[in-house]
C-alpha cells in the first residue's frame, strides 16, 4: 500500500473541501468494507483518505410524513435490516440486505457506501431502483437531490462531481396497493449475485398504475427496465402480460460473460426472475 494523507473530518463541509482539493485522488472512508481491502491489494491508489465516521448526524433512519423515509451516509446495513419501518414498508430493501451473509459486512458496512462503490451487482441498489430512491448530495457548491437512476453513468462511475459526497437516501412513502418483490440468483449464499431483480408496482381497481423494475448484474450499471415497465401500465397483470414484460426486460439487459456466469444465462435468468417477481408483486398489490 502506497503512502497517503489521512483526514478525519468533523463536518460534511470539511470533508467536501478535502474531496474538492484532491479530486479523483481522494477516497471516502465510511465502513471501509470495500475500500480497505482494495487499497491493501493495490487495486485502488489514492493520495488521501477522508474518514467521515465522526461526522455527527449521518447515522440515522427517520420517517417524515411529507418526505418519506430517509437514512444517512453512516447508517449501517445492520441498522437497515433491523428497522421495523423498513421491514414493514420497504420489504425489498430489507430482503436485499438480509440475504447478505457476512456479519462483519452488515455491522461495519454502510448502505450508502455500498451504493457509491457503483458495482452493477449491488442488490441494495437494485432494490432502491424499484423503490424510487433519491440521493441527497452535498458538495462545496451546495446541496442537491438526484434520482438513483441518474446516479450511475457507467461501470464503477457515478455522477458525483469533484467535492461532492452522498449524505443520505430518501425513499418516498409507498402508495396504497403497492406490491413489491426482490429476487436474486446466487451460486452459494455468500456469493455475489449472478442476476438480481426488484419489482414495485401500484395496483388500483385491479389495474397496474405504476411500475418500476430494477435489474442488477446484467449491464454496466444497475438499471430500470423502462420498456418492460411501460408494458405494465394500465394493464391487468395476466400471465400473458407477465410473459411479455419478462421477455422485454430480458431484451433490455446487456450482460457479460465472466467467471460467475455467461451472458446468455444471465439474460435468460433475468427473464425468469422478472416473471416471478412480477407475479409476486401483483399478488401483494391487489391484496
Amino acid at each position: 500500500m502506497d503512502p497517503f494523507e489521512y483526514f478525519e473530518s468533523r463536518t460534511v463541509e470539511e470533508a467536501a473541501r478535502v474531496l474538492s482539493h484532491y479530486g479523483k485522488k481522494a477516497r471516502i472512508l465510511a465502513g471501509g468494507i470495500d475500500l480497505i481491502p482494495k487499497m491493501q491489494k493495490g487495486e485502488i491508489e489514492t493520495e488521501s483518505v477522508v474518514n467521515i465516521q465522526k461526522i455527527p448526524g449521518l447515522d440515522y433512519i427517520e420517517c417524515d410524513e411529507r418526505e418519506g423515509l430517509t437514512f444517512g451516509a453512516m447508517t449501517k446495513l445492520h441498522s437497515i435490516e433491523a428497522s421495523k419501518i423498513i421491514q414493514n414498508q420497504y420489504p425489498i430493501l430489507y430482503e436485499a440486505v438480509h440475504q447478505i451473509t457476512s456479519v462483519q459486512t452488515k455491522f461495519m458496512g454502510t448502505a450508502v457506501g455500498n451504493l457509491c462503490v457503483a458495482t452493477p451487482a449491488s442488490d441494495v441498489a437494485t432494490s432502491l431502483f424499484a423503490l424510487g430512491a433519491r440521493l441527497k448530495v452535498t458538495g462545496v457548491n451546495g446541496k442537491r437531490e438526484e434520482p438513483i437512476e441518474k446516479f450511475y453513468i457507467d461501470y464503477h462511475q457515478t455522477s458525483l462531481k469533484q467535492g461532492e459526497m452522498v449524505t443520505g437516501v430518501v425513499l418516498p412513502h409507498p402508495f396504497p396497493g403497492t406490491g413489491t418483490a426482490f429476487l436474486n440468483l446466487l451460486r452459494t449464499r455468500a456469493d455475489i449475485a449472478k442476476i438480481s431483480v426488484a419489482v414495485a408496482i401500484v395496483v388500483q381497481n385491479g389495474i397496474c398504475r405504476e411500475a418500476r423494475i430494477g435489474i442488477g448484474a446484467a449491464a454496466p450499471t444497475v438499471f430500470r427496465a423502462a420498456k418492460a415497465e411501460a408494458l405494465c401500465i394500465g394493464q391487468r397483470i395476466t400471465p400473458e402480460v407477465i410473459n411479455r414484460v419478462a421477455d422485454m426486460a430480458a431484451g433490455e439487459t446487456k450482460p457479460i460473460t465472466d467467471l460467475r456466469s455467461t451472458a446468455e444465462y444471465r439474460r435468460e435468468m433475468a427473464r425468469v426472475l422478472v416473471k416471478r417477481a412480477l407475479e409476486k408483486a401483483w399478488e401483494m398489490g391487489k391484496g
